[in-house]
């Protein structure tokens, strides 16, 4: 659905991404998982739009976003930290998504409106509004238009673990109806829950990305964090950056 090829993008002296190819395939909900300073927020932003890349190309669904803004319809975004007019009520401001995205999509999907009961806030401001409940507005946004991509920055970060539930089985639901999901999250529960595969960049590139049961067979442990602490431990013995982990049957999803 989306493949990236040879993307490169430098901040400065900093080399963000570095000849990152990638092919993300529709039914597969993916943990974007490295440290800080890695390039994840970088290539989603590549993959919004928000950040043209030096060189490299992306295509969805086979066209190169470059000659064609209009796939961002169907990509649904929620930020780690939703930044919206602060004069504007939450029936506003999701009446305004919708004018701007008219003729747009075929239908709503309101679902999460009304699992967080957002209807008894929709006349507060946002400026009023606790960060959690911004975090309950950024998702319902993001899932409104019903879109085949999902890209989803620290989801349940602020909301509380009833609002974090809701929304985990929402992805879930998404995720069974064939969508492609992107998900960054320092709370790997979370994305254990989730997650059918784990794409692990470090300082611009991806080191693996294969299936989470495939990550769970070859390092024979069940929790995501034992799984990256084998891999990193495995890369300190090799002195290399794990190259043994990006040689496997899915290593066709890595373009070289």
């Amino acid at each position: 659905m989306i493949q990236t090829h040879a993307l490169n993008k430098t901040f400065g002296k900093l080399k963000a991404l570095d000849n990152l190819s990638i092919d993300l395939q529709a039914g597969s909900a993916i943990s974007l998982i490295g440290p800080n300073g890695s390039g994840k927020t970088t290539f989603l932003k590549c993959l919004l739009g928000m950040v043209i890349p030096d060189s490299g190309q992306i295509l969805f669904q086979n066209k190169d976003i470059a000659k064609d803004y209009t796939y961002r319809s169907q990509i649904g975004y929620m930020p780690q930290i939703g930044r919206y007019p602060d004069n504007l009520t939450i029936r506003q401001l999701i009446e305004m998504m919708k004018d701007i995205r008219k003729g747009m999509y075929s239908q709503l999907d309101e679902e999460l409106i009304h699992a967080f009961a957002l209807e008894s806030l929709f006349e507060k401001q946002m400026r009023t509004l606790s960060g959690g409940t911004r975090q309950k507005v950024s998702a319902c946004l993001a899932f409104l238009f019903n879109p085949p991509v999902l890209i989803l920055d620290e989801p349940t970060a602020g909301l509380d673990p009833l609002a974090a539930e809701i929304l985990k089985e929402k992805i879930q639901h998404e995720k069974r109806k064939g969508k492609l999901i992107l998900i960054t999250s320092h709370i790997f529960s979370d994305l254990e829950e989730l997650t059918t595969d784990v794409m692990y960049l470090m300082d611009g590139k991806v080191q693996f990305y294969k299936t989470l049961q495939e990550l769970k067979a070859e390092t024979r442990e069940d929790k995501l964090s034992r799984i990256l602490a084998r891999v990193m431990s495995r890369e300190s013995k090799d002195g290399q950056q794990l190259k043994p982990f990006t040689q496997s049957i899915h290593q066709q999803r890595v373009i070289m």
